[in-house]
């Protein structure tokens, strides 16, 4: 009979420190949002820095105005999808099981992924060394969507399963960290001036 109790309390040792490890895994929490959100605002003043050094060559602020408002567009759009997939995310792990998550939240990182290639595309043609008025050098942004994404995905994954731990209440309170104003992109007016 002892060797048996031993055996569980050994067992449950082990659960337990499995289980602990799981808890304190830094995948678990969200911070890749703010470091997305960072990366994402740091492309809009080289944009600018770019069109401006091409008005100043050209003596026409009309390039830097015009572009402004079409780097805004492209701006906006990515924004509405941020906010998208933040709070689609939240609802993909809160509203469904583990199984219709994973695959609710595929789907809503395939949105994202394609609307920052999109964002990528359009800024890095725009900055592009290509002799445009005789302006030289690439600009270079730190803004990799795949790969961007591809780590969202994990760190989403990774609260899936942190959530699943948790009491309603926790869960409710760990995910909504995903959509509080510190994760919020900063209006392009703002970054634009």
């Amino acid at each position: 009979m002892k060797r048996y109790n031993l055996l569980i309390v050994l067992l449950l040792l082990i659960f337990n420190v499995t289980t602990a490890q799981k808890k304190k895994s830094p995948a678990a929490d969200l911070s890749i949002l703010k470091d997305t959100k960072s990366k994402i605002e740091a492309t809009v003043p080289l944009v600018i820095q770019h069109l401006q050094t091409i008005a100043t060559k050209e003596g026409d602020n009309n390039i830097v105005t015009n572009g402004k408002i079409m780097v805004g567009k492209e701006y906006g759009i990515l924004e509405s999808e941020w906010y998208l997939y933040r709070n689609n995310m939240k609802n993909c792990i809160l509203n469904n099981s583990s199984k219709k998550a994973k695959k609710c939240m595929e789907y809503h990182n395939n949105m994202l992924r394609g609307t920052m290639i999109n964002y990528n595309n359009y800024i890095t043609n725009l900055t592009r060394k290509n002799g445009y008025l005789g302006v030289e050098g690439d600009t270079k942004f730190d803004f990799k969507p795949s790969d961007i994404a591809t780590k969202l995905s994990e760190a989403y994954f990774n609260a899936n399963d942190a959530v699943g731990r948790m009491k309603a209440d926790q869960k409710r309170e760990f995910l909504g960290q995903t959509m509080s104003d510190d994760n919020k992109l900063t209006p392009y007016a703002q970054l634009a001036q």
